[in-house]
């Protein structure tokens, strides 16, 4: 696999109108972050929620994937496809712990 290199570009960001509008919701990140973070050097969507924690919230990115996936490919001038989806990591939902703990108990008495 061939080693990505980033490269911050070298004009400077400009803030644009709808800059402030709220994006990802469950962890309150704007347009203009999600902007700024591809002007960073960052060009696929994971590397945007490393960055910004964009879909690590509660909806696990159901609810903003798509247009962050949008800012991104309208910043770099590519297709939303280009961009990726947000990989998915265990546990993808919250779980209790007590649920962990009663399959151990269950695996003991076994």
């Amino acid at each position: 696999m061939a080693k990505m290199i980033r490269t911050a570009r070298k004009e400077p960001f400009e803030e644009k109108p709808g800059d402030d509008m709220i994006i990802c919701r469950c962890e309150e990140i704007t347009r203009g972050e999600i902007r700024r973070a591809v002007y960073d050097g960052m060009s696929t969507i994971n590397e945007v929620k490393r960055y910004l924690r964009s879909g690590m919230g509660l909806c696990q990115g159901q609810t903003c994937q798509r247009l962050v996936q949008g800012i991104i490919a309208g910043e770099l001038g590519i297709r939303p496809g280009d961009v990726g989806m947000i990989q998915g990591r265990a546990p993808v939902r919250p779980v209790e712990i007590g649920i962990f703990a009663q399959n151990v108990t269950d695996v003991k008495e076994s």
